[in-house]
């Protein structure tokens, strides 16, 4: 049955284009579009959907998604809930509320101009607070799960808000019980930061070495900042309307979880391929585990940057970030991460995984 009980005086419109509300600029109409401006909001707006039985999408950011060139049938709630606060907990070290409809970097600018650190290294990436736990969002040696306290959201099987802490979420790997289930929306989250003006211990190679420090050395929150900005805007990771390289969701690919068992096999396929003489990046991916370079086996496959499949390709900055250069439709994007997928897969016995959330579309 239609939604008949949304909030009073909801902003409710049809047929909204969903490539506007999408990084990747990628997504044809939703049926209904609500924009929830509070968190009360999102819980009514979201309850009266599922009163209805008519298909959800809540949508953030858009920074993560991939929505198919038939849109969404069914209604999508905006979450534009804002606002934040901090309080101390110990001396040292305060905690940041955060409202899901915040912008993640805004946020991260904010703790900055503060003096406050733990957030610095997840500077630059697009979309909203929301789903940064969703995703267990992480860049540079930093992961939301370090710094995250707890989260409040709204359990769509009993109608309740609850507030889940760190260790009830799952969090692992660019991942959370949250994530590929439609069961809980979030409206907050709580970050536990420190004080003192200086970043999380540098653990990222190539950030200390672009910081002139060592590794686990920690440096004023502002340079941190400043450096992993400039390192995005070098791969093409720092949104800009005039750059079709920035059109994108961030990296498409995961790095593929090896089990040790088959990695000797993995490599014996590389050698095969590239050379006896090659340093293959691997990385420890808990026990019986190791992570290999997603963007560096898409690059010995045969995709360099700038590899163009019709409208869509590779960012010319940086292998992993699948983009719409321009007048691409989401079924050109997904015949060039399908291509790469089989490419990578033939040369290697690796297969990749995607990182967005794929809406109303798949991979063949």
């Amino acid at each position: 049955m239609p939604v008949t009980s949304l909030p009073l005086g909801a902003d409710v419109r049809s047929g909204v284009p969903l490539s506007g509300y999408t990084t990747l600029r990628l997504g044809g109409p939703a049926a209904r579009f609500v924009t929830a401006a509070s968190a009360a909001e999102v819980v009514d707006a979201v309850k009266a959907v599922d009163r209805s039985g008519e298909p959800l999408l809540v949508l953030g950011g858009g920074s993560n998604l991939v929505i198919g060139d038939l849109g969404f049938d069914g209604t999508v709630v905006l979450v534009a809930n804002h606002g934040s606060k901090i309080d101390c907990v110990q001396p040292g070290r305060v905690q940041l509320t955060v409202e899901a409809g915040e912008d993640w970097d805004t946020v991260v600018a904010g703790t900055v101009e503060a003096g406050l650190g733990g957030l610095e290294c997840l500077s630059g990436i697009p979309g909203l607070v929301g789903a940064t736990p969703v995703q267990n969002v992480g860049a540079y040696g930093v992961e939301v799960s370090q710094v995250l306290v707890s989260v409040d959201l709204l359990d769509r099987a009993t109608g309740d808000v609850r507030t889940l802490r760190t260790d009830e979420l799952g969090l692992d790997y660019r991942t959370s019980i949250l994530k590929g289930t439609d069961r809980a929306v979030v409206l907050r989250a709580r970050f536990e930061l420190s004080d003192d003006g200086l970043s999380a211990p540098i653990r990222y190679t190539e950030l200390a070495r672009a910081l002139g420090v060592r590794q686990d050395d920690r440096v004023p929150v502002a340079d941190a900042r400043a450096a992993v900005l400039d390192l995005r805007r070098g791969k093409g990771m720092v949104l800009d309307a005039a750059d079709h390289d920035t059109w994108s969701a961030g990296s498409f690919f995961t790095n593929p979880i090896v089990a040790l068992p088959a990695v000797d096999d993995v490599l014996a396929r590389i050698v095969a391929v590239v050379g006896a003489d090659t340093t293959v990046p691997r990385y420890p991916a808990g026990p019986g585990a190791a992570k290999l370079s997603a963007a560096w086996l898409i690059e010995r496959a045969g995709f360099g940057k700038g590899f163009t499949r019709g409208n869509a390709g590779l960012s010319t900055k940086h292998t992993l970030a699948l983009t719409n250069r321009g007048s691409a439709t989401t079924a050109d994007l997904l015949g060039l991460a399908q291509q790469v997928r089989d490419g990578v897969h033939s040369a290697f016995g690796v297969l990749l995984h995607p990182e967005p959330i794929l809406i109303n579309c798949a991979l063949a």
